[in-house]
């Protein structure tokens, strides 16, 4: 199979500077002000807090999954291996790669719509320009990802650098300004916990979300991990921790400066924020590192999707093209390319307000509700010494992490949901399809599919 040509070499601090260098790309920055919008007072910061929180309880379950089978395709092969190989888990595993071939490329999309978005504050763009920029964005990853995975971790430590620089500076400027703590001191004026604290909580937690969504791109990249069962899920807490730190210090340090009823109406809030503390100048390379985050999301999260139609083909249950690796670099070439095109047309097509609730609403019920409750069905057939890693509490944090996923998928809207569901219900025909056209699960249940998988 071609997954045994794919090289273990990337290690803990490559697998933690991509996890964090796709957590922390245009999100924060265009979030931060929406995030302050829709909480509308200084208590905005909790929907951050709310974020943080998640993404550590859900990636409890990711290091469970991830060290146990580290593998090219991530949730692929946890949806494969918690449900069964045949039977569900080929459903299951086949609707993960189906709604990824969508999300993913909006994924993509929505960091280069970002970057387009944000570049305006150095350059005014009309609408055509913008999403000329988007396009070139995609393109500009696509061949920078052409290349073997140890020149890809090397190109992501130094990515990884530009990010931090760039999130201490606006620390820094904040510190230096002499009213840093304020809105902390400030976080509970007016705050009431009744349903519409609660609601707005929820609304805004989307937004946040986003911007914390990579912490698990290291597990699209599990067959190329030293040490997986280790370092899986150390990058992963690594990141979440890091970045959770991070994005706190750089909203207390935005607000300490700039007044939060102000801040939520601006769209380049850190720029703002950088020109009114050190000048027009100091704005503009702010800007330029903030551009620089954004592309370095880019890279991470279209570096991790490739890997995932790859792995499904490499193991019969997908488009048997998608299997080729590039005959030099040992990476899935066709897998990349096709990513990168479908993002780069839809870079063109959306805005970015449309893709950042599409993109959760999409991937919820499949990725992270079903591969929980998929974890808690495996822990109950398989030993524990089959975990190398295991959480604290099991089961709470699984409960725990479906819970407040089914929050977040209700406060992405109606529509969003109706949606998703309907890019489920799609693929479950799609599937159908396929099972029958290759006699397979259901409709011959005595067809052996592991014998001489058929790919399509």
């Amino acid at each position: 199979m071609a997954e045994n040509t794919l090289v273990r070499r990337l290690g803990l601090a490559h697998a933690t500077a991509i996890n964090m260098t796709d957590m922390v790309g245009i999100g924060p920055f265009i979030t931060l002000p929406m995030v302050i919008g829709m909480m509308n007072g200084p208590w905005f910061l909790y929907a951050w807090l709310a974020g943080a929180i998640l993404s550590f309880i859900d990636a409890m379950v990711w290091s469970e999954l991830g060290a146990a089978f580290p593998k090219a395709g991530g949730s692929y092969n946890f949806l494969k291996e918690t449900y069964g190989k045949t039977g569900m888990g080929k459903l299951m595993s086949f609707l993960f790669v189906w709604q990824t071939m969508i999300q993913a490329p909006l994924v993509i999309a929505s960091a280069a719509i970002g970057f387009a978005s944000y570049f305006s504050y150095l350059l005014p763009l009309s609408a055509v320009e913008a999403k000329i920029m988007s396009g070139s964005v995609v393109i500009c990853i696509v061949v920078l990802l052409y290349r073997k995975i140890e020149s890809i971790g090397k190109i992501s430590m130094v990515l990884w650098v530009g990010v931090l620089l760039t999130l201490i500076w606006i620390i820094g400027g904040g510190l230096a300004h002499g009213n840093f703590l304020s809105p902390i001191k400030h976080i509970n004026d007016g705050l009431t916990l009744n349903y519409a604290f609660v609601a707005a909580l929820g609304f805004a937690s989307v937004k946040s979300v986003y911007s914390y969504l990579g912490y698990y791109n290291i597990c699209h990249l599990g067959g190329e991990i030293i040490d997986p069962a280790k370092n899986i899920p150390k990058s992963m807490f690594i990141s979440i921790a890091g970045i959770a730190v991070l994005y706190m210090l750089m909203n207390v340090s935005v607000v300490s400066v700039i007044p939060w009823q102000q801040a939520k109406d601006s769209g380049f809030v850190v720029s703002e924020f950088m020109e009114q503390l050190s000048g027009h100048a100091a704005a503009k390379i702010i800007t330029c590192l903030i551009l620089l985050v954004a592309f370095s999301s880019v890279f991470s999260a279209t570096l991790g999707y490739s890997r995932i139609p790859y792995a499904a083909a490499a193991d019969g249950a997908f488009f048997k093209v998608f299997a080729k690796l590039h005959p030099t670099g040992n990476f899935p070439h066709v897998s990349l390319l096709f990513l990168g095109g479908v993002a780069f047309i839809f870079s063109l097509l959306f805005k970015l307000s449309d893709v950042i609730s599409a993109i959760l609403a999409m991937r919820i019920v499949i990725q992270f509700i079903s591969q929980a409750w998929g974890l808690f069905l495996l822990r109950r057939r398989k030993s524990e010494t089959s975990f190398p890693y295991k959480m604290p509490l099991f089961p709470i944090p699984v409960f725990l992490a479906i819970i407040m996923w089914i929050g977040i998928l209700i406060s992405t809207g109606f529509h969003m949901v109706l949606g998703g569901l309907s890019a489920i219900a799609l693929g479950i025909v799609v599937y159908f399809v396929k099972a029958k056209a290759n006699k397979e699960w259901p409709f011959n249940i005595a067809a052996k599919a592991d014998k001489n998988p058929q790919h399509f």
